[in-house]
């Protein structure tokens, strides 16, 4: 294990997972009306809805396909034990990735030449939107030439992000890897350390209590 492999994959999952948790929770108890994302809407809301569809559709769908392996590992090797089923896995990965990435590049251009977001539009959110692009770039990458992601994901990566769970972090594992996806795993710890100095946060306080909650008037 060499000085590379300790730092980046054994000691910063670590410094992003405790600034997560920290930084968010003392947000959120000192200045919580701070944490919901700025609405841009009312400065511009045509180019906002073609962007911010796919974006949220790819990233969602993404999102839930890294966690079902992350939590049942066994069931989605098993299901992706037949070539079509596996291709289906592959496809629907990646056609997502190509949502994630075309929303996200329609809303950066929105901010990039609209003067009126662009005052609204800090430093970190830039730094944010970098870092998801690479992922995206990097996924779609990881996708296309090193192929079945859905067959190794679960026998390297989730096998490595468990034992970060129990304070034993195997970064043989990581070492093990191209270094393309290295740099994908690295990119995903990045945003985890910056999470709760952006706007990223208000995702902890989506309203997911209204698709049950009764309707309310409003007078």
């Amino acid at each position: 294990m060499n000085l590379y492999n300790a730092l980046f994959f054994g000691a910063f999952p670590y410094v992003a997972v405790v600034l997560l948790l920290v930084i968010s929770i003392q947000r959120y108890r000192s200045n919580q009306y701070t944490i919901s994302s700025l609405s841009s809407q009312f400065l511009e809301s045509q180019r906002l809805f073609w962007g911010s569809v796919p974006f949220h559709l790819g990233v969602l769908t993404l999102f839930w396909g890294h966690l079902t392996g992350f939590l049942i590992p066994r069931e989605v090797q098993l299901f992706a034990s037949t070539p079509l089923r596996l291709l289906v896995l592959e496809l629907t990965g990646f056609v997502a990735g190509l949502m994630f990435l075309l929303g996200l590049v329609l809303l950066i251009r929105r901010r990039l030449f609209s003067k009126r977001l662009r005052v609204v539009t800090s430093p970190l959110d830039y730094v944010v939107h970098s870092l998801l692009v690479w992922q995206a770039v990097s996924g779609l990458y990881i996708a296309l030439y090193l192929r079945w992601g859905s067959a190794w994901y679960v026998q390297v990566a989730v096998p490595y992000l468990r034992s970060i769970f129990l304070a034993a972090p195997d970064v043989q594992l990581m070492a093990s890897v191209p270094l393309m996806v290295q740099l994908h795993v690295l990119g995903a710890f990045s945003l985890f350390t910056i999470f709760s100095f952006t706007r990223l946060m208000h995702v902890l306080v989506a309203p997911i209590p209204y698709l049950w909650r009764r309707a309310q008037l409003v007078i």
